[in-house]
């Protein structure tokens, strides 16, 4: 009984966030409807057919410089339909303190941020956003899924919506691997994700 009533207020809360399930429906992730760092809302489903770069991000951690790394590989292949998402979480150490205004601020006047940014969230434990609760579950995403480490995890979301791969936060945005990793989503179909034609 206590178990049923567990999955009610679950299944509430996750609707309370904006996510919808269906048959036949395209993967959660598209699902989902944010906040951006100025309050808007915004439905992921927009970046359908892109691949993404999920990142929690922070503006006082040892790593916060990869603010710098994520807009310069954005600038690099955004207009071949890639897209860094960030999302900023005061999980780790408080290192994220500020109010969206003032993380706006912050990325732009010290690293030029132009890629999207969202509203602070929760990225672990019991108050983990919804979103967070979808990227790193194992059972729905094997090989791939897991809790956020620290700032500056990120998932790499393929053009079908399929979570291709999570990396810590010691991949540096500049690694020829994820590089690698991005340009091989790239070439893959929207629909199903595999390889396009030549």
């Amino acid at each position: 009984m206590r178990k049923t009533g567990w999955l009610v207020v679950m299944m509430a809360g996750l609707g309370s966030a904006g996510i919808v399930h269906g048959a036949g429906e395209a993967p959660a992730i598209y699902s989902f409807s944010m906040k951006d760092i100025d309050g808007q809302d915004v439905a992921l489903e927009a970046y359908r057919g892109k691949v993404l770069l999920v990142v929690n991000v922070a503006s006082k951690c040892g790593f916060t410089r990869q603010y710098a790394g994520l807009e310069k590989l954005y600038g690099q292949y955004k207009d071949r339909g890639f897209v860094v998402l960030g999302f900023p979480a005061n999980n780790f150490m408080g290192q994220e303190p500020g109010t969206d205004e003032e993380i706006k601020s912050f990325c732009t006047l010290n690293y030029g941020v132009t890629f999207p940014m969202f509203s602070k969230i929760s990225v672990k434990g019991k108050s983990i956003h919804p979103l967070y609760a979808y990227l790193t579950d194992d059972k729905q995403h094997p090989g791939t899924g897991g809790a956020i480490t620290w700032n500056f995890n990120k998932f790499l979301i393929g053009r079908d919506g399929a979570v291709l791969a999570h990396y810590g936060s010691r991949m540096e945005p500049d690694d020829p691997k994820l590089a690698k990793a991005i340009e091989a989503a790239l070439e893959t179909d929207p629909a199903t994700g595999a390889a396009a034609d030549p």
